[in-house]
């Protein structure tokens, strides 16, 4: 679509083609210097190109064009022939808009004495626009709204004053043709008059303003709210105003009490709000804007009005529990973030109010209605989800008074939570079969949220009712057998109870605990009640959130529990799940009590079995072995086999073969040392024969998949077989232990040996692969990172490998590799020479690839520089060897501080963090730093100065600060001569602003911290945006 020009030779009458070549090749700031009709014509074919074009390359040149447009000075002039009548909406808003970027941004380019006559033609644009296009309308309000945020108060005392004179009804003049229509039409001078006030505060509030300004522009426009107030006052309650205009005076209402309006006088307009909530086409902007006002923390200084709507908010319980029983979510939606509004945000103050105690524990139980609202979350209804920051709220407010009254609002509100933990056992009972099989993944995943996010609040409750407790204990013992208390308690026990209360916790848990067990024993017993599944789902499930948040061994319930278990018909899918969970909630009690295995670990077992249950069969398999690994000799071998047996048959998903192997690591290492290698070969013989057999086939998707998977499950049985961790050991935790001697190699390390010819012969074929070099290298890395020094008669092979394939391909998971070797071994002497023979391998290989150009590889320069962070740290005698140039290396570092990538440059920090450290020790490394220590600086400083995102200041800080702490007087004498150079590192930058950084980064040898800010401020300056509010967050 091409627009026609303003005359033949008009470049709006050139194809799109030929603009996208201009457009690519001459910026604005070139093509404006003809008239301004072809700047404006340009800009015009540029829009219908960004707008209509097919071609996405068009529109991307088109965008990047319009930016400059709008960056550029005679932007000020072609915005207006944007906005005449004659053109579409899409070109006027882009007029509008650029109007408003001038104005927001540019304020500055205009002169003083030209400030009257823009806000004149301002406005006169705006009431041209005060019937339509909507978007252009609003944009326009926008830009006036910048406006005034640039002059108040000193040029423009009185903005909405005037605002309001300006779209007075007055009677049309009949030479002017052109607005007449605008001013005969008051309904639509009203509704732009409500949207200019509307986006003022907005447009303050969305502003980037020096904290002063911010403050003295917030003073001012609270100032003109005594002008906004009538007015909206007076349209809400006129019967002449249309829904529309009511909709948009709620909307500017919302807008202005953003500005902390005092509560006492928006009082009115609040109960003019609760009256707008009984017509439907205002409800939802009214429930928007009672939410906006009562929610402000400011208005807890108004009590009186705060208590003046609490009826008010009482007065919608009635329709509240009709749109609940009526099925509409979105009026109880709404009414209930009224609600939770009030309660929430001035939950303390309210509750001092002890005059006033009905009302706000009528207003509680209001909340817990929208709590137990019916209906399954997130298919029947989403509004009890809204209610959970309530009851935490509550409950802290209650806790923070002293004892005395904490005892009194306990006596009240404690029935209240009684009910709340019901409430939340009923909301987590799943649907039936049929209801949940209709349901989407999406809703299915979010009822599984909510479910836990509803235990973890109910087992929050732990401080309420461990002073409850002590109530009962003292008040009414008998009445701790009721119903509600027992599923109370339920709740009750997530988390340990502080030693001064524990004779009571133990004296009363055992009898509730037996209680809610004695529910779960009748469920199971009674044929009619355990066919309702889901009431057995939901006590195991209390049951699975207690054992995984405190010590159960205190319980003595938890033996009839792990003995009614197995009775559960685990034939429901849902059911069967929970019953795995809550068997892996219970491990550590089991490995307390192992002669309770027996009965348990079938049913495990048997969950393994089916895919179905995947993730919690054996998820609760891993725990079990991790926790009781000890115990597990005699089922050793049934558990050994049946894994076996699904891993052959891959029931289970990648992820989950990973997490089984890792639990039978878990289980090996606990086995007598005689049996643990032949148990090994057993487990892992399958897998390295189809591994084989996957290494003499072609190279294609599907094996190099299958070979991944393997490998990935040797690095994973690898990872938790340790013969000697130490049984309170945490998985994959590194201890510092020293090798202890052995008669026999460690079992890993023996099948390491035997499988590595196979290895070898897999990477030689799958070399240029990465995925595959990065399972691989992933199998030793995870290896030596358990086995620490037991992995030492691996060192020599694997680092004559990993040099070759490196050589060969370099890739960084070889790098990686080889540092956690550094790590371990750089200290043991009868390594040293593997260790540093590999070292030289890499580092020459790596040296050429930063000869030829590193830029597309910033995961060989991260690991790179990794891995000498890590030689510096531990082995820096390396660096004797004549293989290894140290000047390189830093040159290889300054290369890496120019990446774009966050890692690479993390590491080159570090990299320098740890040669800085070491000059004065190793005079090679002084001589190359006194050399080329220069060129670093410049680099840094470069990189600050815009080269580089501001993202990565943190890490060229750090590298200044080694640079000041280690060589300061190097660093003073390169400062000077890097900063004097003009236009270094920026050009917005002066000499004295420069001068000032150096000296304040040279005062700094040790705050880290202060340092930082340094360079943030010198690099906010070095882009233009010191001032502009970025420094203030």
């Amino acid at each position: 679509m091409i627009i026609s020009g303003c005359c033949t030779c008009c470049p709006a009458n050139l194809k799109p083609v030929l603009f996208a070549k201009i457009f690519s090749a001459y910026p604005f700031d070139f093509l404006h210097r003809f008239v301004l009709c072809t700047g404006m014509c340009f800009s015009i074919q540029a829009l219908y190109q960004l707008y209509f074009d097919p071609d996405m390359e068009h529109k991307n040149v088109a965008q990047k064009w319009l930016t400059q447009a709008q960056a550029s000075a005679q932007a000020w002039h072609f915005c207006w022939a944007l906005l005449s009548p004659d053109k579409i909406p899409e070109v006027q808003f882009f007029g509008a808009s650029t109007l408003h970027t001038k104005i927001s941004r540019h304020w500055s380019d205009l002169a003083a004495d030209q400030h009257e006559s823009l806000r004149t033609q301002l406005l006169s644009h705006i009431l041209q626009f005060s019937s339509g296009p909507k978007m252009v309308l609003t944009r326009l309000c926008v830009a006036l709204a910048s406006l005034a945020l640039n002059v108040i108060p000193q040029a423009w005392s009185q903005p909405v004053a005037d605002m309001v004179r300006a779209f007075q009804p007055h009677k049309p003049d009949p030479e002017d043709g052109s607005g007449a229509k605008a001013s005969q039409d008051p309904h639509a001078h009203c509704l732009t008059l409500l949207e200019l006030l509307t986006v003022l505060p907005e447009e303050f509030q969305s502003s980037r303003l020096a904290q002063a300004r911010r403050g003295q522009l917030r003073e001012a426009l609270a100032g003109e709210w005594a002008v906004v107030c009538p007015l909206l006052r007076q349209l809400m309650q006129s019967q002449d105003s249309s829904s529309q205009v009511k909709e948009k005076v709620l909307q500017c209402l919302s807008s202005w009490v953003a500005l902390d309006v005092p509560l006492g006088e928006i009082q009115e307009l609040l109960q003019d709000c609760f009256t707008a909530l009984s017509d439907p086409e205002l409800f939802d902007a009214a429930v928007e804007t009672i939410v906006n006002a009562i929610s402000q923390p400011d208005c807890q200084r108004y009590i009186n009005a705060l208590l003046s709507l609490m009826p008010l908010v009482l007065g919608l319980y009635d329709q509240l529990k009709t749109a609940a029983q009526d099925g509409d979510m979105e009026t109880s939606h709404g009414i209930c973030r009224i609600a939770v509004a009030l309660g929430e945000t001035h939950s303390r103050v309210l509750l001092e109010q002890v005059d006033h105690w009905q009302e706000y524990l009528a207003l509680v139980n209001m909340i817990l209605f929208c709590t137990g609202i019916p209906g399954h979350y997130p298919v029947n209804e989403t509004t009890s989800s809204l209610t959970l920051t309530f009851w935490y709220t509550l409950q802290d407010d209650i806790l923070s008074f002293e004892e005395e009254k904490q005892s009194v609002y306990l006596q009240v509100y404690r029935p209240v939570y009684f009910q709340l933990v019901d409430v939340l056992l009923h909301k987590s009972h799943y649907p039936s079969q049929e209801e949940y099989a209709s349901w989407s993944s999406d809703d299915k995943e979010q009822f599984r949220i909510y479910r836990w996010v509803w235990s973890y609040y109910s087992f929050s409750l732990i401080e309420i009712w461990r002073l409850t407790l002590i109530m009962y204990h003292t008040d009414n013992l008998s009445s701790m057998t009721n119903t509600n208390f027992t599923n109370m308690f339920s709740w009750l026990c997530r988390v340990d109870i502080s030693d001064t209360l524990m004779y009571v916790y133990e004296m009363l848990g055992a009898e509730l605990l037996s209680n809610l067990y004695e529910r779960l024993g009748r469920l199971l017993m009674d044929p009619q009640q355990s066919a309702v599944w889901q009431d057995t789902e939901a006590l195991l499930f209390g049951f699975q959130s207690i054992a995984e948040t405190i010590d159960v061994n205190y319980s003595d319930v938890i033996p009839g529990l792990i003995g009614l278990i197995p009775r559960i018909n685990i034939s429901n899918i849902l059911l069967a799940d929970t019953v795995m969970y809550t068997i892996g909630s219970l491990a550590e009690w089991l490995a307390d009590h192992p002669v309770m295995l027996g009965g348990i670990l079938p049913m495990v077992l048997q969950g393994l079995a089916k895919p179905e249950l995947s993730v919690s069969s054996v998820s609760t398999l891993k725990r079990i072995c991790r926790e009781c690994r000890y115990d597990l000799g005699p089922y050793a071998q049934e558990i050994l086999t049946v894994s076996q047996d699904v891993l052959v048959k891959e029931v289970h998903k990648s992820s989950q073969c990973m997490w089984l192997m890792q639990g039978l690591g878990f289980l090996l290492s606990a086995l007598p040392s005689e049996e643990i290698l032949g148990r090994l070969h057993s487990l892992i013989t399958p897998h390295i024969q189809q591994l084989d057999t996957l290494a003499q086939q072609e190279l294609n998707a599907t094996n190099k998949q299958s070979i991944i998977h393997i490998v990935g499950m040797l690095a994973s049985l690898f990872t938790t077989l340790d013969i000697n961790r130490q049984a309170d050991c945490l998985e994959g935790a590194a201890s510092s232990r020293l090798p202890a001697p052995q008669s026999t190699q460690n079992p890993v390390v023996v099948v390491l040996q035997q499988v590595f010819t196979l290895i070898q012969t897999i990477l030689s074929k799958w070399l240029h692969d990465s995925e595959v070099v990065e399972a691989v290298c992933g199998v030793f890395d995870k290896s030596v990172r358990t086995l620490l020094h037991d992995f030492g008669p691996m060192v020599p092979q694997l680092g004559e490998m990993l040099g070759e394939i490196y050589s060969a391909f370099p890739q960084a998971s070889a790098l990686d590799l080889a540092r956690q070797m550094v790590h371990i071994f750089a200290g043991e002497e009868h390594h040293i020479s593997h260790i540093r023979s590999l070292t030289e391998v890499l580092t020459s290989t790596t040296l050429t690839i930063f000869q030829q150009g590193p830029r597309d590889h910033p995961d060989i320069a991260e690991s790179f520089m990794d891995l000498h962070a890590q030689i510096l740290k531990r082995k820096p005698d390396l660096y004797l060897s004549e293989q290894l140039d140290v000047k390189a290396l830093f040159y290889c570092g300054i290369l890496s501080l120019k990446f774009p990538e966050t890692p690479t440059v993390k590491a080159a920090s570090q990299f320098f963090t740890e040669f800085l450290s070491r000059c004065k020790d190793m005079p090679s490394f002084g001589d190359v730093l006194q050399r080329d220590g220069k060129l670093l600086t410049e680099t840094v400083l470069q990189a600050v100065g815009g080269e580089s995102p501001s993202s990565l200041t943190e890490h060229f800080s750090e590298v200044l600060l080694n640079l000041s702490r280690h060589c300061p007087a190097l660093l003073s004498q390169w400062l000077k001569e890097t900063l004097q150079t003009p236009g270094f590192p920026c050009a917005q930058v002066t000499a004295e602003q420069k001068h000032t950084f150096s000296q304040q980064l040279l005062r700094e040898q040790t705050n880290k911290r202060r340092v930082k800010e340094i360079v943030k401020e010198f690099a906010l300056l070095c882009r233009g945006l010191q001032g502009s509010g970025y420094s203030d967050y």
